[in-house]
């Protein structure tokens, strides 16, 4: 990915982002687990946050996003997770108990890519999409 630009700043700035839902719950698959692909992505569009690679696991989410510096990851996060957790209620109402109004956990992990290629990142983000894969053909529905 080239670098890319404001009016006046050439950037590139990506991460490696990962968050889970609350308790680490195993909780994202199925119907769920492709909306909450929808949903991030249309946040992001929104935001104009470019997904570079992607991947929603039973109990964690992947992204490699390259976000403007004019936008801070703390403010992206605390945006992303908090609509997110409304779209996601407001098409699994049956998710949301009367204690319990967070979906995500107050955490996530940031790291920024430099120091590692972004092949390497993304190779490994394919790699948790695949064991994810595997997880959810083997287990049995309830």
């Amino acid at each position: 990915m080239d670098n890319r630009s404001l009016s006046h700043t050439r950037w590139k700035c990506q991460y490696h982002i990962v968050f889970i839902p609350k308790y680490r719950k195993r909780i994202l698959y199925g119907r769920l687990r492709e909306d909450v692909k929808e949903i991030i992505s249309t946040l992001c569009k929104y935001r104009k946050v470019d997904i570079i690679a992607g991947a929603v696991c039973k109990d964690h989410v992947h992204l490699s996003v390259a976000i403007p510096p004019k936008e801070s990851i703390s403010d992206f996060m605390g945006y992303l997770k908090g609509k997110s957790t409304l779209m996601i209620y407001d098409r699994h109402p049956e998710l949301q108990s009367k204690c319990d109004k967070a979906f995500w956990a107050r955490g996530y992990y940031v790291e920024t890519i430099g120091n590692i290629t972004e092949e390497a990142v993304q190779k490994y983000i394919r790699e948790q999409a695949e064991d994810s894969r595997r997880e959810d053909s083997s287990s049995t529905a309830l």
